[in-house]
């Protein structure tokens, strides 16, 4: 990167970077702000019953992960 090149925040400044550098840049800090993902979130009104239940399967779904992880190899005879 040259010194030309900042980046604030969800901002990149292009210098003279290319345009479809620049954007992958900017694509990518949007996705690890995790912006996007509060912009869906709050399109429609969810019930609280509804998020915790859904925080909640998917605390399921991390805990058997988790457990098939730990678990031996099958015996294979």
């Amino acid at each position: 990167m040259s010194k030309n090149n900042k980046v604030f925040g969800n901002k990149v400044i292009v210098g003279d970077l290319p345009i479809a550098v620049a954007l992958r840049k900017f694509k990518q800090k949007v996705e690890d702000s995790g912006l996007l993902e509060d912009v869906k979130a709050k399109m429609f009104y969810e019930k609280p019953t509804t998020t915790r239940k859904r925080a909640k399967g998917a605390a399921k779904a991390r805990w058997k992960k988790k457990l098939l992880e730990q678990q031996l190899p099958k015996k294979m005879y």
